[in-house]
């Protein structure tokens, strides 16, 4: 199985996983008298559209390179990252004035059978979410590790609100609000992990470098090619799940021109070959002096 496939069924593992929760979170939130399992649902909700977002990209970053897109449709994958993040600072800002309204609304203590929901649901996320970022990771996808902070930010909100009704249930009366203060401080937390998921896909729509590693790899990998004196300039940007690359090769300044092209092909296929990840590499010769 490629990366593709492996990033497509992670997400609809994310997909029938938020729509489960969502459903379980609003019922018991609804019935059990809790604003902060209620707030979960609606960022449960908010995942399983940002989820769709994600499979969308990734289905559309498969396609192949063509006239227009020489490059192929990876960069879609950091522009759907874009719109992910902006369904969590929407739920987020959500949560915030729904919090804040009920705290300044009397209301009663959540039932103490909402812990075990939380429970639950707080070790079926973040199982979820080692999951889908392993996946992010083994694929290179940025739309699939936002996914994945989905997962880790829903886990947050239900360690908010475990705490929270935790609090309302030990010191009971006066301290209701103590869930609704734990949705609102778990907004703060979404907020921040946003940022976190944002920052690196700009990068990758900005053409940053954040590849050191596989830099120092290329250049290990180029001089075991026969021919290749060492390496110069190596520039690497990213899009979709594909790294592509320039790279100027030294070799001897005496060898023809023909001899300098056969190499550069040679240096070309072992680098796609040792090194999957790798899209379009364009290789340009430079004389050693």
């Amino acid at each position: 199985m490629n990366n593709e496939q492996t990033a497509i069924r992670t997400t609809y593992f994310s997909i029938i996983g938020n729509t489960s929760l969502a459903l379980i979170k609003g019922l018991a939130g609804f019935f059990g008298n809790s604003y902060a399992l209620i707030a979960d649902a609606i960022e449960s909700t908010a995942d399983i559209f940002s989820s769709l977002l994600v499979l969308f990209g990734l289905k559309y970053a498969k396609r192949p390179a063509d006239e227009n897109h020489p490059y192929g449709h990876g960069k879609i994958e950091p522009l759907i990252t874009f719109l992910v993040v902006a369904f969590l600072v929407t739920s987020a800002t959500i949560i915030a004035y729904e919090s804040i309204q009920n705290i300044q609304t009397p209301h009663k203590v959540p039932k103490s059978w909402t812990l075990i929901v939380l429970g639950a649901i707080i070790i079926w996320k973040e199982v979820s979410f080692r999951i889908v970022i392993n996946k992010s990771k083994e694929t290179n996808s940025s739309s699939l590790k936002a996914d994945a902070w989905h997962h880790r930010s829903d886990a947050i909100t239900s360690v908010m609100a475990f705490i929270g009704i935790s609090i309302a249930l030990i010191f009971g009366k006066g301290y209701e609000t103590a869930d609704d203060w734990a949705a609102l401080l778990a907004s703060a937390f979404i907020l921040y992990n946003s940022y976190l998921i944002f920052r690196p896909a700009l990068g990758e729509i900005m053409d940053e470098h954040l590849y050191d590693d596989l830099l120092e790899e290329i250049r290990a990998e180029s001089i075991k090619v026969k021919g290749v004196v060492g390496t110069e300039k190596c520039f690497i940007r990213k899009a979709g799940m594909k790294y592509h690359v320039d790279l100027h090769a030294i070799v001897d300044g005496e060898i023809s021109v023909k001899k300098g092209h056969d190499i550069s092909h040679q240096l070309k296929d072992h680098l796609r070959k040792e090194i999957p990840n790798l899209g379009h590499v364009l290789i340009h010769i430079e004389p050693n002096e």
